[in-house]
């Protein structure tokens, strides 16, 4: 059985190569897409969504916004299961400083520009924080089309969604994106900052293995 994955926000799959799955599953990889301008999110989804085979059973497994993402595409192409990193499973779980893009409409204002290379690497610089004791951190997010990056933060921000139960999340408790206060999470990764995945493999496996055995 395949199990379709998405990577993170300007993240590329790097930070997901540790991991180990089942010998079972077939692990596909759906690399990020350009928005076209003007593009809605439910188009975008589509696009996204149209290079899963649904006429065979599938699962899903997101990081952070590729979370969002699989949770998105489960409603068009419904998998078997949906596995989500350090990533939410409804607008509710979002934390303060997502909600205050989403209040204050900042993301919508700010200039694409704003996102160029050097806007891009400072922002990758930011992130930082996600992990500070992980001196490789930078080399996960690689993704720096400015328009991408200006309309995936909008997303983030506006994204409204009905939690569904059956998706199984797992966060880690330093993640300070998605801070596991604000959820109730099927695993929890101690130690885990938002970059987990990476930093965390085994703890990860070994709970993959146990979600698809």
């Amino acid at each position: 059985m395949k199990i379709y994955i998405v990577s993170g926000l300007g993240a590329d799959f790097k930070v997901l190569e540790k991991l180990q799955f089942p010998d079972h599953l077939e692990v596909v990889f759906i690399d990020w897409l350009i928005p076209g301008l003007n593009e809605s999110f439910p188009e975008y989804i589509n696009r996204m969504a149209s290079k899963i085979n649904d006429s065979e059973p599938f699962n899903l497994l997101g990081y952070s916004f590729g979370g969002i993402m699989v949770q998105e595409i489960n409603k068009i192409k419904p998998a078997e299961k949906v596995v989500i990193l350090g990533s939410i499973k409804s607008d509710k779980e979002k934390s303060k400083l997502i909600k205050a893009g989403q209040i204050t409409g900042i993301p919508k204002i700010l200039p694409v520009r704003f996102f160029n290379e050097r806007s891009a690497t400072a922002y990758s610089v930011m992130r930082k924080f996600f992990d500070p004791k992980n001196p490789k951190v930078l080399q996960y997010f690689r993704v720096k089309d400015p328009y991408y990056l200006k309309w995936s933060i909008e997303k983030i921000s506006d994204w409204s969604f009905e939690e569904n139960p059956d998706v199984i999340q797992i966060l880690g408790d330093r993640d300070i994106v998605f801070p596991v206060k604000n959820s109730k999470p099927n695993y929890i990764i101690k130690g885990g900052t938002h970059l987990f995945p990476a930093t965390k493999p085994k703890e990860v496996s070994k709970i993959l293995n146990e979600i698809f055995q």
